[in-house]
């Protein structure tokens, strides 16, 4: 994926920008960690790998920074499923 994703603090999110669509994934922080809340792709930018993109720049973003996370959004819990060497970052 080419395209450059962007965190974006004040709004709890991490974004990428395709064909002039964002896709992103919301989260809400709390003390020591991050709750994914969801993962929104456009429809007509699915199957691209953008939603895996993204979950995967928000969970080395979390281990980097020593957070834990709760996974509520379900592509990021199923991600980590497929992916388990992030198990470690959920509490």
């Amino acid at each position: 994926m080419e395209n450059k994703i962007t965190h974006d603090p004040a709004r709890y999110r991490f974004e990428m920008e395709a064909e002039g669509r964002k896709a992103y994934i919301r989260y809400q922080p709390f003390e020591g960690g991050m709750e994914i809340l969801s993962t929104q792709v456009p429809s007509e930018l699915e199957g691209r790998g953008i939603a895996s993109t993204l979950t995967k720049e928000a969970l080395e973003y979390a281990r980097e920074h020593g957070l834990r996370i709760i996974p509520s959004c379900s592509f990021t819990s199923a991600y980590i499923r497929r992916h388990p060497e992030y198990r470690d970052l959920i509490i």
